[in-house]
């Protein structure tokens, strides 16, 4: 969704919410993002089949009120608590939250979480991680920010040379580094469309701009990629569509689709 269905504010633009609905087409969100921070888009979108949250974690479908499951893949609780447990002892500077089900949680209010709470326009609850633990839980992601280039260089060293049974660390951008189950996948989503909607690969589309599209791109008929992705993410593309500022999935849908 960031860098491809939103712009720069993080909604999606009445200009390309008319195009995505004039194409006719059905379309499914795949995001890193929770269902909660998905919801504005859904509702913009009139959105009511298979969505995708946490990158493959998690299929859900939107209800008049609330969300139906259709599955969940927690990474292992024991590694959950590990992560949070050394990130915050070793990295202290670094925004610590995460997410359990839907429901988002932070140790503490910083300037790194500012600008995702900004983003998200919601707020996470505070709360000492060992509080949180006292109780089951299903983590669903552990979302890391720090921009400060060489702290994240160091966080990237420490997954690097330390065993998590059962996570997938991976970056969104620069500035942070998402953690989710081993088993979550993007492309592990649109197979479970492809599935329950009887459709063949070569029948889908798919846009992207990042690295962690591209099993995603790769796995679908018609991948398109946006005019800001970077070069690498654009050779794997069908078409090169507008940039996420230019309703570019919307003039992607309209012009390289047909319903």
């Amino acid at each position: 969704m960031d860098g491809t269905l939103l712009d720069e504010t993080g909604r999606v633009r009445d200009s390309n919410a008319q195009k995505i609905k004039q194409s006719g087409l059905p379309l499914t969100l795949v995001s890193a993002r929770s269902p909660k921070e998905m919801q504005e888009a859904i509702t913009a979108l009139d959105l009511r089949g298979p969505q995708i949250a946490y990158n493959g974690g998690m299929i859900f479908e939107p209800l008049a009120t609330g969300r139906k499951i259709l599955s969940a893949l927690p990474m292992p609780t024991t590694s959950a608590k590990q992560i949070i447990t050394d990130i915050i002892e070793r990295f202290p500077s670094t925004s610590v939250s995460y997410y359990d089900g839907a429901d988002w949680y932070a140790e503490r209010m910083d300037d790194n979480l500012r600008g995702e709470i900004a983003v998200s326009r919601l707020m996470p609850t505070f709360a000492p991680y060992q509080e949180v633990f006292e109780r089951p839980r299903r983590i669903m992601k552990i979302m890391l920010i720090d921009f400060d280039a060489s702290v994240m260089a160091q966080i990237h060293d420490f997954f690097a040379t330390h065993d998590f049974p059962g996570i997938n660390a991976r970056s969104s951008n620069a500035a942070w580094l998402e953690i989710t189950s081993a088993e979550a996948e993007k492309s592990r989503g649109i197979k479970h469309v492809l599935e329950t909607e009887h459709l063949d690969t070569k029948d889908v589309a798919a846009f992207g701009d990042g690295q962690n599209d591209l099993p995603m791109l790769t796995m679908v008929g018609t991948p398109i990629v946006m005019a800001n992705a970077a070069p690498a993410i654009k050779q794997v593309a069908k078409h090169i569509t507008k940039s996420n500022v230019e309703d570019g999935v919307g003039y992607g849908m309209l012009h390289f689709l047909k319903a």
